[in-house]
């Protein structure tokens, strides 16, 4: 009964722990550095691989720190490729077992590692190899996974790992390819980590957790991978020149002591010799193309290849050149056979253009009265036309030349009083849109000194819609067949002889020619218009009410009585207040009615308040 109770139990455990197991990796130790090579390069004849070498775990009898990996987990990014380790590479298998680690403290470190990350490591395991690109770039996919990414570890340790590289037989120092993006920080668990928390009050801030990828240290987690936490994938990648040999090591260890151990995890197929376009040149990223540009991509490879390029998917058949320009957006890639190798190299870069600014070319002409060939132009008041009123661009700045706008040389620094150089003289205008492109415009300074290029206009009427309120409108009525622009204060000027929301009194009103040459004999007009109330309190202001410039109009007639129809007043422009009184007597505060009739019959009815 016991041993079947035995058998029972070990059969349920089998059950119960073959999901897990199911989803973790699988190492396989036993690989040597040219097979190691051969899994991340597979076989590329685009580079020529020389005296590989690998070294790791020296105190662990037929274990090894180094191995090859396959994948059928999901959540795993890598379907194989190698894992260098601080530990067993086999001990790399998930799930996730909370241990204090391996390693030996006879397991030594490495100096270069050392060097590079101003560490002090023991338990490297190193894999490094000659080789000779034909392409201008090299690049491999990665990620780092470590023992480290629990507690507070990744606010005080981190294992180190590092990819050099060097032109081999000089005595320039290693590059660190294993670095965050764009900065010269090595990847580690102390500098890639979310906020961690380790008491209520204490913790450490996040530091570039936009490349941590997940914690594997959580109760029954399936983590394919025995480590507490790793980072996403990452790509390392340099430019180099084609056929110079280089030396690459990689390198990882243990940081001081032997616990808690870490791991890199290279993709099969990921390391080889590639052709670097330069980054996407994409709207989100702020970088694409100014509409209108040519954009040349450039392989920088040798002309004797032979090259293919291709548009949004389709071959571009007279684009054989080690390089293409471009002149539309899309997707471009480059097919290049690299002889005498027959290595077929290829890349891809994705081209986004600007919207186009849209500009319109403007002209301000003004009259030259003393003949003296100049005159102060406001340059500004052609910036929204030139800028097609296009309120997201930039402000107009204005330059003398196309070479200067160009150059951002020598701008007009006070365009509103600009001195012209000549009758006729043509500026250029440059306008920017948020993607710091510029477009250009011109403008055109005419000084006329013909004075009878548009006949002077005559101002025979100007027809007023009165006692509107805010509503008051006039119409210039003229005679003329210039090109005319109106004004009823002499000061602002308009294309249309309507004015609109004129207030009540004495106004003036101009037509001359656009050039600002001929200016029409001035015309009085009249907006005649009611107060909607009056304060008869004795304190000065407002004590009576009163039409303003009925004086004007002596025949005219005005009738004033309660809001029962009572009358109660009438006087004509000779008498043209009321102060509120009715015989000597206080009429109380109320509305109040009256009609205006003009000498010609015309009749105007309203209605005001007394207010006391």
């Amino acid at each position: 009964m016991k041993v079947c109770k035995a058998i029972l139990f070990c059969f349920l455990i089998n059950i119960i722990s073959s999901p897990l197991r199911a989803q973790a990796i699988s190492v396989d130790d036993t690989k040597n550095a040219v097979e190691l090579i051969n899994l991340l390069t597979k076989y590329s004849s685009c580079l020529q691989i020389a005296n590989e070498s690998v070294t790791g775990d020296p105190f662990s009898s037929g274990k090894n720190s180094y191995g090859a990996f396959t994948n059928s987990a999901s959540n795993f990014p890598f379907q194989s490729g190698i894992v260098l380790s601080t530990w067993s590479s086999t001990q790399s298998a998930g799930p996730f077992v909370r241990t204090f680690g391996g390693g030996s403290d006879s397991w030594p470190g490495d100096t270069d590692l050392n060097q590079t990350l101003n560490s002090n490591s023991v338990n490297a395991t190193v894999l490094e190899f000659d080789f000779t690109p034909l392409t201008n770039s090299i690049s491999f996919n990665y990620f780092f996974a470590s023992n480290e990414y629990q507690d507070d570890y990744p606010c005080h340790y981190s294992d180190g790992f590092a990819f050099l590289i060097k032109e081999k037989g000089t005595a320039n120092p290693y590059q660190n390819l294993a670095v965050i993006p764009n900065t010269t920080i090595p990847i580690s668990s102390i500098n890639i980590h979310p906020k961690i928390t380790f008491t209520p009050t204490k913790y450490c801030d996040a530091k570039n957790e936009s490349y941590f990828g997940q914690f594997n240290n959580t109760p029954n987690n399936t983590s394919p991978i025995n480590y507490a936490g790793q980072t996403k994938v990452l790509n390392a990648k340099t430019n180099v020149i084609p056929g110079t040999t280089y030396h690459i090591k990689l390198v990882i260890a243990d940081d001081r002591n032997t616990y808690y151990d870490s791991a890199i995890f290279i993709e099969a197929a990921s390391f080889n010799s590639a052709i670097d376009l330069g980054t996407d040149r994409l709207l989100a990223t702020n970088t694409a193309i100014c509409f209108g540009d040519n954009y040349i991509i450039d392989t920088k490879l040798s002309s004797a290849y032979t090259y293919k390029w291709y548009k949004d998917g389709t071959l571009l058949s007279s684009a054989t050149n080690p390089s293409y320009t471009v002149t539309a957006p899309g997707t471009y890639k480059v097919e290049v056979t690299l002889n005498p190798s027959t290595c077929i190299a290829t890349n891809q870069i994705k081209i986004e253009y600007t919207p186009e600014i849209v500009l319109n070319n403007s002209t301000l002409t003004h009259c030259d009265f003393d003949g003296d060939g100049k005159d102060i132009f406001n340059l500004t008041e052609a910036d929204n036309e030139i800028k097609n009123n296009n309120s997201t661009l930039s402000d107009v700045t204005y330059y003398e030349n196309l070479t200067d706008a160009k150059d951002n040389s020598n701008p007009i620094f006070n365009p509103a009083y600009y001195t012209n150089q000549s009758l006729t003289q043509t500026l250029i205008a440059k306008v920017t849109n948020s993607y710091n492109c510029a477009n250009y415009a011109e403008l055109t300074l005419n000084l006329s000194n013909n004075n009878t290029q548009n006949p002077i206009s005559i101002i025979t009427a100007v027809q007023t819609k009165d006692f509107e309120g805010n509503k008051n409108s006039a119409i210039i009525q003229y005679t003329g067949s210039g090109n005319y622009e109106f004004s009823i204060d002499g000061i602002l000027y308009q294309d249309s002889p309507e004015f609109s929301n004129i207030p009540a009194g004495n106004h003036i009103a101009y037509a001359r020619d656009k050039n600002q040459c001929n200016v029409s004999i001035p015309f009085p007009f009249t907006i005649l218009d009611y107060p909607r109330y009056f304060t008869p309190n004795g304190d000065g202001i407002n004590d009576s009410w009163t039409i303003k410039n009925l004086n004007l109009l002596p025949l005219a007639t005005i009738n004033i009585f309660d809001r029962y129809g009572k009358f109660i007043k009438q006087f004509n422009s000779s008498n043209l207040n009321w102060n509120g009184t009715l015989n000597g007597y206080q009429l109380p505060a109320d509305d109040y009615w009256f009609t205006l009739i003009f000498e010609d019959g015309k009749n105007i009815k309203g209605h005001f308040s007394l207010k006391r």
